[in-house]
């Protein structure tokens, strides 16, 4: 009877493996059938050279499917797979940041992204450090001798930020580097910044689970003599903390990307602290967040305020201040909020007041947001089309509206023909076209590859009945609209965001994927894909993408006969899960305005106000 409590326990499973996958689609075939079949929900990541995934369920269906992965063949031999017991998700937004309501399967060009900007050669894996066991990485640690001349070992903390605050190693006889930066594509320019710390050093590196030294330590082995001498921690910091219950050389949590948010040793000594008070505090469950960067900041639930800008301390040290703001209350100015100079405050990170955002607030400067429309649409259609939406946000935002640059033909659909009596068929008589005065152009970002150029001049008679997956063939002429949109920015920018609908989604989710590519020339603080979908097309297949973004768009049981909610979910999984948020409605094709989903669009826009 126990047992069988104890199998119905809820579990968290993480595993990762670097091999060849011979046949992918399979592979996929594979994870589909067997994680929805025993309702596992979480993320998994396929690639040409391997796999990474993280999904929670029952332990009975965990361990079911680690015996079916076993069983696919030789391919996942040696597989290190971790297995925990934890309580059900309870806390629901970290449950949905972390990817737990649901199933996410992507094939990936990386497993975890090393450099934000393509390497002109990636490291081979092969030559990545050698791997320590737990007990081999903690008596190095123990037997180092900081005195002795012969002492060179360094710790490497492949990690971001959030991260090290509330958990990290600590030798008294060794130094640890903490790279300190917002996420792991930032790393290999820690790297190539500070070679002067790891030459010649033996460097001992881990990270959560293992999955992103092996990457790290083959790009800093790959700069040839000494940097050979790198090992990094089998299992990461998960299997040191089996090993060492009482947190051996481990001070503070161990952060993880599930909704068990972090995970603790015996010892309770608390390594974070709350930016506001700087009492010890390490729990993450609040989800706040640095208004700039939107990494995750420790705020204690006393000091915790909805209507707070909190500013982390990398946007500190780059001069990031909250800007000047004029309140217009009953039509009489108040006090504009000062910007606040950042040498008054000696802590790390800052807390700054935000003035209340009701419905009686007004900025000096609204957030501008360019509008691009959906296919065989155009501006002027489009800002009929969201004119409540742009009434509902007229007090903080101003909606720009442009064509897309590829003109369409006028099409109209011919009566279809009908079985009659003896005859095989009978034609319906001829019906002409609509008349073409009154009839105003059609648009697209993306068109058709047979796509001949031509414009809607006169009335084309449609080469058969309307496709509902005719947009997964769209993807011509991007770069196009892409230039079009340069243009756009350079002549009526600045804009601080982009609002795209069905095609323009996709188009919007395109320039999103190359924004540090695109910085100079298109600047824009956040994306809203509404009714949206992935081309498979080239700039969108570099990892996750961490501009922020929100999705709108319907749900499984909606309306929507345009855009398949699969497809909008599956462009929603492309954007990392920390800095994008998900509104399924039942509305139909369209950006709905009522309550709820018009206060989640607020929320979602007053954090860049």
């Amino acid at each position: 009877m126990s047992d069988n409590k104890n199998k119905d326990q809820y579990g968290v499973l993480l595993y990762y493996k670097y091999v060849e996958i011979p046949n992918l689609n399979e592979l996929v075939t594979f994870y589909d059938s067997n994680c929805s079949s025993l309702g596992l929900l979480g993320r998994v990541r396929l690639s040409s050279h391997g796999v990474n995934v993280t999904v929670g369920g029952n332990l009975s269906s965990l361990e079911r499917h680690i015996e079916a992965v076993k069983a696919i063949n030789s391919v996942f031999e040696g597989t290190d797979f971790k297995l925990a017991t934890c309580h059900q998700p309870l806390i629901d937004n970290v449950a949905k940041e972390c990817g737990f309501t649901s199933l996410s399967i992507r094939i990936v060009k990386e497993l975890v992204t090393l450099s934000s900007h393509p390497l002109l050669k990636s490291p081979e894996i092969s030559n990545a450090g050698r791997h320590l066991s737990a007990v081999e990485f903690h008596s190095s640690l123990q037997n180092s001798n900081k005195e002795s001349p012969e002492n060179n070992l360094v710790l490497l903390d492949a990690r971001n930020l959030y991260e090290t605050r509330i958990g990290k190693f600590h030798a008294p006889n060794v130094e640890t580097l903490d790279p300190q930066v917002r996420q792991y594509s930032d790393l290999s320019s820690w790297i190539d910044d500070n070679g002067e710390q790891l030459k010649g050093k033996q460097i001992l590196m881990y990270c959560t689970g293992g999955i992103r030294c092996e990457m790290a330590s083959a790009y800093i082995r790959s700069k040839g003599a000494g940097f050979d001498n790198v090992f990094q921690l089998f299992g990461g910091i998960q299997r040191y903390l089996e090993q060492f219950p009482d947190g051996g050389f481990f001070k503070g949590k161990n952060f993880v990307f599930d909704p068990r948010i972090s995970v603790g040793s015996s010892d309770a000594n608390i390594v974070g602290t709350c930016l506001i008070c700087h009492c010890s505090f390490d729990d993450y469950s609040s989800r706040c967040r640095c208004t700039y960067c939107r990494i995750l900041v420790l705020v204690c639930g006393n000091c915790q305020n909805e209507a707070a800008e909190y500013i982390c301390e990398l946007c500190q040290k780059q001069g990031k201040a909250v800007r000047s703001m004029q309140l217009i209350e009953n039509g009489k100015s108040r006090t504009p909020l000062p910007v606040v100079e950042f040498q008054n405050f000696s802590s790390d990170t800052i807390f700054l007041p935000q003035m209340p955002r009701g419905d009686d607030l007004q900025t000096s400067r609204k957030l501008r947001i360019l509008c691009l429309h959906g296919f065989r649409q155009n501006a002027s259609s489009f800002k009929g089309r969201t004119a409540s939406l742009a009434k509902k946000l007229k007090k903080i935002t101003e909606f720009s509206f442009v064509d897309a640059p590829h003109e369409l033909p006028f099409i109209y659909q011919t009566p279809m023909s009908v079985p009659c009596g003896n005859c095989a068929s009978s034609s319906l008589p001829s019906i002409p076209p609509p008349p073409l005065e009154n009839c105003k152009k059609k648009f697209a970002w993306f068109v058709a590859s047979n796509f001949d150029g031509s414009s809607g001049v006169d009335w084309k008679v449609a080469d058969g009945p309307f496709d509902p997956l005719q947009y997964q063939q769209q993807t011509d002429g991007c770069d196009i609209s892409l230039s079009h949109l340069k243009n756009v920015f350079s002549q009526e920018g600045p804009f601080d965001g982009i609002l795209g609908f069905s095609q323009g989604a996709a188009m919007a989710a395109l320039i999103s994927a190359q924004q540090e590519k695109l910085e100079g020339t298109m600047d824009f603080k956040f994306v809203i894909l509404c009714s949206g979908f992935a081309l498979h097309v080239k700039g969108m297949d570099g990892g996750p993408i961490k501009c922020p973004s929100l999705h709108i768009f319907g749900n499984e049981h909606g309306k929507d006969r345009q855009i398949a909610n699969q497809a909008s979910k599956e462009l929603a999984s492309l954007y990392d899960g920390g800095c994008s948020v998900i509104v399924e409605h039942d509305c139909g094709h369209i950006i709905p305005t009522r309550s709820p989903y018009i206060d989640e669009i607020k929320n979602f826009l007053g954090r860049f106000l």
